[in-house]
């Protein structure tokens, strides 16, 4: 039997759209975890943390409703493990990164959630997915991006564990703004991204979204955008949706008044979306059914 295709290399033939697919979360907790990873970086790599200390920092980070992500620089890894973290704030207008550093990992079951056991950061995190005992397309892809953006910016940039979306590896999300691109490996420049985000700029063509957005406003954006032009990170945002007869109504500010989205909802033909996933599903994605744009 001939080996299946990798996951993202389907998806890119099928021209699965990428755009209202960001991962959800509000508020970001990054903890080092510089060993090797299992399937699950904090539940299954035993030779890295204990899988009972995993299991309480996951715990205790999930019920206050954040998300957690394991991070580890590129490359070649110290003799002496460190153990560093982030708590990012995604909530536009009140966006903020604080960091800081533990003695060992048990350390990372006391942090204030709050982020308020370290310092407040100039500086976004860049944590690009290269979880390869999760996912093969990760670990090819997304290694090589991560490659690509730490040679412009090694003092940012790190690789994570599972973003979700694995069939748009490379995935990456930039904190604290939250912008969650997808198919990072595929573009010119990779790094040029992370030069929009120093400029306040996106670049709407890899976008997944914004994951303090619901979907929906992700999708009615990315269409506005790619109207308009519009590529600052600031714009656009959202004051209103409703659904009525199987729409959805997307209101966005803009720069002469507000913007009316009408988006509907399908699903798509059965995919398998991940390289070891046994089951295809169907997947929901947003199309444009009107753009209201207010006139000069």
């Amino acid at each position: 039997m001939a080996e299946r295709r990798p996951c993202s290399d389907q998806s890119i033939d099928r021209a699965d759209p990428m755009y209202g697919t960001a991962s959800a979360g509000v508020s970001w907790v990054l903890l080092e975890l510089s060993g090797p990873w299992g399937h699950s970086a904090f539940l299954t790599s035993p030779t890295t943390i204990d899988p009972d200390l995993g299991w309480s920092i996951v715990r205790r980070v999930e019920t206050a409703k954040m998300r957690i992500v394991a991070i580890r620089r590129p490359g070649r890894r110290d003799a002496t493990p460190r153990w560093r973290w982030f708590i990012a704030h995604a909530e536009p207008g009140a966006e903020a990164v604080f960091g800081g550093e533990v003695a060992g990992p048990e350390g990372y079951l006391d942090l204030a959630l709050d982020g308020s056991d370290g310092e407040p950061s100039a500086d976004p995190v860049i944590a690009v997915c290269a979880h390869g005992k999760h996912d093969r397309c990760c670990a090819v892809r997304g290694r090589a991006a991560t490659a690509a953006i730490a040679a412009a910016y090694p003092e940012w940039t790190w690789e994570c564990s599972h973003l979700g979306g694995d069939r748009f590896a490379a995935t990456m999300i930039v904190l604290p703004h939250g912008l969650c691109y997808g198919r990072v490996d595929t573009a010119a420049d990779a790094a040029d991204l992370i030069r929009r985000y120093t400029q306040g700029r996106l670049n709407n063509s890899l976008l997944r979204g914004r994951t303090s957005l619901p979907h929906a406003v992700q999708a009615a954006q990315y269409f506005v955008r790619q109207e308009t032009g519009d590529d600052l990170i600031d714009s656009l945002a959202p004051l209103a949706v409703t659904h009525a007869d199987h729409q959805i109504q997307v209101r966005l500010a803009g720069k002469l008044g507000p913007i009316d989205v009408v988006l509907g909802e399908q699903f798509s033909e059965p995919l398998l979306s991940t390289c070891t996933a046994g089951i295809a599903g169907r997947v929901r994605q947003f199309v444009l059914v009107d753009i209201d744009l207010p006139v000069r």
